[in-house]
């Protein structure tokens, strides 16, 4: 019997249309799952196979936790306001609204063609008054807490998109969204307190089931630093200046003093100096070189003040100069040097500044020579001999940290002090397409927020939305918007012009999605107290800094008000690879995009092969974490299996009356593939649990085996999870049975010959613990399985040896 799958699949979406298989139950009904997928932008492009892989992933096993009995929550919605929907609809030379209704309307059918168990009952949109009334009322709740905050600032402003950004969206020095090298402006911004959970943000992230590099990156991005403040005079003046070290180990041995070029001190610093404006353009001219040439170049650049502090150490008068790579935002601005940092070194040797040596290496003679003659920079505290002060020479710099702390505060000479690389995140932009903040500016009572039972505030709609690259956004220019009474006062007042983010929307819709309905609040108590926090979260690791640190920061805040019970909102989170392909422009394997003429559009996919072959190449092409090549031969090869399955299955022959058993070694050999697929999908790796399926048809077919109704109903419920439109089709015509009536299959353990061991786990040679395997498990499962339980000891490391004893060791070498 042939497979017909357009007309199989087109008949399961009519039916899942009208009474949707896998809708989420009532709030306490049952044991919960909460499977979320990062909600798309609607682009004009449409979805392109890359985005089916996150998709697909999420509802293998939104598609096993409905089998296993959970109450299901598997929403999607719509990210839609934002900068990525203006300049899509600027481009199209359509109005937001219009354009970006037109879009979901695309984005939605293409969609439901995936076989995805999407609750769209639940389905929320940014760009609704209904929802972005909730948006509103969280900034207020924020702004009212003292957590939003007025400052005419410099900010990244990129001149092709005309708005400021946050510096998570600068990446490698270009906005994140056009690639435009961003510029240095002073702008009046919104800007939101996020700083104030920085420590809480670390801390989270140590409850977390997230991948190590992502945890690792928001770490970085958080940047805390534990070091010591410095404050001393500077000469012929009445000033004081702050210095901050992190690594002071070495801090007897500094002799000068860098601050950033443009710190704000510095027009004071310099005044009484004959040279003050010339020394003023200098700094000028270095700050424009440094965002021109936006990259880490390694040639520093310096200019003398003629200034000097007198060193609170008794390193006597340190000359004070301007350099290229001191940054006004961290630490203080200014710092201190020596002769046991790269950078510090360089600029010395190259402006002839004296130099120090304060640490030397242990037990290297020859080193430490060329490191006391300097011409070596030594920074190595870890292996460092202090040879200043008296009381710590002679004993390791790294060692010795927590008691130099000690002793430098005790004798007043320092203050302890924690610095944090993340900054307070700049939260309004100059555009169109966003949520209006809402604030009034009022004469007599400064800036009062709209009260909540005046939300939302609509955004108008105008006819002209192109941004205005004045500062301003285009709301500044519709007087009947601007124009409005105090609510205070009742006097005549000015609304807000800028607007929010795009990330405003996505920071906090996954609380909305369990009753997006609710009109007097934003999420209940009950949905809150059942659904949270989200059980899967899939999606790709370019949000890792944006969404994902914006999101926490937000339930952080709910948490500290009182609104929620939770204070991190994804339990497990799950980051999808790429799918690559090789560009008919470049020749080389890149990320899908129209520009480089490599994009695989999914309808002409489905067109010939359907949405199950699609869905099973997707899971099949690779570890889900990893980059994939979308290979046409190997889709081709799908369509063969998936077709050769449907002929065995179909065959009159294969399925025995229910008046004849079954054969023992049938069972047997369907519960071992039962317990294959299960411990391949709790090791994340559906792509393994695909080839299990294809062993099996080979087994089956070489031993002719025939299945009694209840295994061939266990057959079609694991392989509904990937191909559902074929796995409910053969379920309803051969069994007459519906998928919602089934059950995921448990492995019989007592049926399955298979014996276990427990294998010890090896880093650098030291056992680090022990993981229990089945025999039939490859290496490959046992390596991922053995480097997921000990995440710790791969962070920031590369593998560069594997050794695997079949069945006793997995060793490890990393560097």
């Amino acid at each position: 019997m042939s497979y017909d799958f357009k007309a199989v699949e087109h008949k399961w979406q009519n039916i899942w249309e009208q009474n949707p298989y896998g809708k989420a139950k009532d709030t306490g009904n049952g044991k919960k799952y909460y499977c979320l997928d990062m909600f798309p932008y609607p682009s004009a492009s449409g979805l392109h196979v890359g985005h089916w892989r996150g998709y697909v992933l999420s509802d293998v096993y939104a598609r096993v936790k409905l089998l296993q009995g959970y109450n299901v929550l598997h929403p999607m919605g719509w990210d839609a306001f934002g900068l990525p929907a203006e300049n899509a609809a600027i481009k199209e030379g359509k109005h937001p609204a219009i354009n970006t209704a037109k879009n979901v309307a695309i984005f939605k059918d293409q969609l439901k063609q995936i076989g995805a168990v999407y609750d769209w009952s639940k389905e929320v949109n940014t760009t609704d008054p209904d929802y972005y009334k909730w948006t509103q009322w969280i900034f207020v709740e924020m702004f009212n807490r003292g957590l939003a905050y007025e400052a005419m600032t410099a900010i990244n402003w990129c001149p092709s998109c005309l708005t400021g950004l946050a510096n998570e969206e600068v990446v490698h020095d270009g906005c994140d969204r056009c690639g435009t090298k961003v510029e240095q402006r002073k702008v009046r911004q919104w800007i939101l307190k996020i700083t104030d959970y920085a420590e809480q943000l670390l801390d989270g992230l140590d409850t977390l089931d997230w991948p190590e590099k992502v945890k690792l990156m928001q770490r970085n991005w958080i940047g805390k630093s534990k070091g010591l403040i410095f404050t001393s005079p500077v000469k012929d003046t009445n000033l004081t200046i702050q210095t901050f070290s992190a690594h002071f180990e070495a801090c007897y041995a500094d002799t000068f003093v860098v601050i950033a070029p443009d710190h704000q001190l510095l027009p004071t610093l310099l005044d009484g100096l004959a040279n003050k404006e010339e020394i003023l353009q200098q700094a000028a001219a270095m700050v424009a070189k440094r965002s021109a040439d936006r990259k880490d170049d390694k040639e520093v650049e310096g200019i003398f003040t003629g200034r000097y502090t007198v060193d609170p150490l008794g390193n006597g008068d340190l000359p004070i100069w301007i350099a290229s790579f001191a940054l006004a935002n961290y630490g203080t601005g200014i710092v201190k040097c020596s002769a046991h940092d790269e950078r510090d070194f360089a600029f010395a040797k190259k402006y002839n500044i004296p130099l120090k040596v304060g640490m030397v290496p242990f037990g290297n003679p020859d080193l430490e020579e060329h490191v006391l003659s300097q011409q070596v920079c030594f920074t190595d505290a870890k292996h460092g001999i202090l040879l200043h002060p008296s009381q710590f020479a002679g004993k390791n710099a790294a060692d010795s940290r927590q008691a130099m702390i000690d002793y430098l505060v005790e004798k007043g000479l320092a203050e302890e002090k924690t610095t944090y690389r993340l900054r307070d995140w700049v939260f309004s932009r100059q555009r169109y397409w966003g949520e209006p903040i809402p604030l009034i500016h009022c004469g007599s009572c400064g800036v009062v927020a709209v009260p909540q039972d005046q939300l939302p505030v609509l955004l108008p709609d105008v006819e002209s939305y192109e941004p205005t690259g004045t500062g301003e956004s285009p709301l500044a220019g519709i007087d009947s918007f601007v124009n409005t009474t105090c609510p205070t006062c009742h006097g005549p007042a000015k609304r807000e012009t800028n607007t929010m983010p795009q990330w405003a929307g996505s920071c906090w819709y996954f609380l909305r999605y369990p009753n997006p309905n609710v009109s007097d609040k934003p999420f209940d108590d009950k949905d809150m107290a059942y659904w949270m926090p989200v059980d899967l979260y899939v999606g790709g690791v370019e949000h890792a800094i944006l969404h994902l640190l914006y999101a926490r920061f937000y339930v952080k805040f709910l948490h500290q008000a009182g609104f929620i019970n939770f204070d991190e909102p994804f339990t497990n989170l799950f980051n999808q690879g790429m799918v690559c392909k090789r560009s008919e422009i470049s020749g080389a394997v890149e990320k899908m995009s129209k520009s480089k003429g490599n994009v695989v559009n999914p309808d002409d996919i489905i067109a010939k092969y359907g949405s199950d072959v699609l869905r099973m190449y997707i899971l099949f092409m690779g570890p889900p974490e990893l980059d994939c090549e979308w290979q046409d031969a190997g889709i081709e090869g799908i369509n063969r299996f998936v077709h050769r399955l449907y002929t065995y299955l179909t065959n009159p022959t294969t399925m025995l009356d229910n008046a004849t058993l079954e054969d023992k070694d049938v069972t047997k050999r369907l519960h071992q593939l039962i317990k294959t697929v299960q411990n391949r999908l709790d090791l994340f790796k559906p792509n393994t649990m695909i080839a299990a399926f294809m062993e099996w048809l080979n087994d089956a077919t070489k031993q002719n085996m025939r299945l009694s109704r209840s295994s061939m109903e266990q057959i079609l419920v694991l392989f509904s999870t990937v191909a559902p439109h074929m796995g409910s089709e053969l379920l309803e015509s051969l069994l007459q049975v519906k998928l919602e009536n089934c059950v995921w299959p448990v492995a019989d353990e007592s049926l399955i010959e298979v014996e276990n061991a427990t294998i010890a786990i090896q880093i650098n040679g030291k056992m680090r613990g022990t993981l229990h395997v089945d025999l039939q498990m490859n290496q490959v499962d046992i390596e991922q399985a053995a480097r997921d339980q000990q995440a710790k000891w791969f962070e920031d490391k590369e593998i560069v040896k594997i050794i695997y004893i079949q069945h006793k060791m997995i060793s490890f070498v990393v560097r």
